[in-house]
């Protein structure tokens, strides 16, 4: 008899209610966001702590602060030791160890489980990645469940397939790329008065590579979805997600284009949340796929926007 697992993911998977409904998804890490006013909120995937308007707009203030951090140790070990003591196995997923301790955490918390529960099963994943990209791999790990794969079965698939997650999409609020030190100020005003939407796909620890800067939005969606079409294995067949932060309207027109030139079987839209959010900053459109691997350089991604674009 296949043995009972719970997937749990952290917070920055970005998945909302109607999703986590749809796929089955239970439970996850929330982690926590604190603002300059001295207000703490758990980093749900919801805004029942604050509304998503208010949560940008702080963001989008230069004299306000907001800062993030991942669910404790703590946290991880009560988790963890509940699902165990209900005698579960134990999926946990964690946004690239790259770009956060997450990962870290969850491996000490688990340790720490087994050796109070010498058979506890709890294998911690990686991947690489992070909000909407984190989210498609936690998609697939709970529709794998409801088919029926097993355990180490879920687990093969996700380590099989992490790297071949791909992101497409604009950012459109220069000024926070600027705050945030990876933009000179100077050239995020000019980027901003030209309408400049640079655009870029995930490498392979799940930082974004800026491939492309596309001159206003529709150029950009329009792009988006002709990259998807190049790089995207069979996409009418896949789940395909779309993540925005504060940005609704361009999120509906992706999804009008992708359902009418490429069909795909499902197609989810969600919210950047604030786990992620804080980091990314308002206005960010991506739309996440699997295709093939990710490409050490990124070569193949570089090409196929030389195809796209002739540039």
């Amino acid at each position: 008899m296949d043995k009972k697992f719970v997937i749990l993911a952290d917070c920055t998977c970005d998945l909302n209610a109607d999703i986590r409904a749809a796929i089955g998804m239970e439970d996850y890490l929330p982690g926590h966001v604190h603002f300059d006013d001295g207000r703490d909120f758990p980093t749900t995937l919801d805004w029942s702590n604050i509304s998503r308007e208010e949560f940008y707009k702080i963001l989008s203030s230069k004299n306000r602060k907001v800062t993030t951090a991942p669910p404790s140790q703590e946290e991880y070990y009560d988790k963890f030791k509940y699902y165990v003591q209900q005698g579960y196995a134990i999926l946990s997923m964690s946004l690239s160890s790259a770009l956060s301790s997450t990962h870290g955490f969850a491996c000490t918390s688990a340790e720490r489980v087994r050796a109070e529960f010498p058979e506890a099963e709890i294998y911690c994943l990686d991947s690489f990645r992070m909000s909407g990209a984190f989210g498609l791999l936690v998609i697939h790990a709970h529709l794998l469940k409801n088919q029926g794969k097993s355990y180490e079965e879920t687990i093969a698939w996700l380590e099989e397939n992490k790297y071949c997650v791909h992101q497409m999409g604009p950012i459109d609020d220069l000024i926070f790329v600027a705050r945030r030190g990876r933009l000179t100020m100077g050239k995020a005003i000019m980027g901003s008065f030209a309408g400049v939407k640079p655009m870029g796909d995930c490498n392979a620890t799940g930082y974004t590579t800026v491939l492309h800067k596309a001159k206003g939005i529709k150029a950009a969606l329009d792009i988006t979805v002709k990259y998807i079409k190049e790089m995207a294995i069979e996409p009418e067949k896949q789940t395909l997600l779309i993540a925005h932060s504060n940005r609704e309207a361009y999120a509906e027109l992706l999804r009008q284009q992708v359902e009418e030139q490429i069909k795909p079987a499902q197609l989810y839209v969600t919210d950047v949340f604030s786990g992620c959010g804080t980091n990314v900053g308002p206005g960010m459109i991506g739309i996440y796929f699997l295709g093939g691997k990710i490409s050490e350089e990124m070569e193949a991604e570089k090409e196929a926007f030389k195809k796209i674009t002739g540039k």
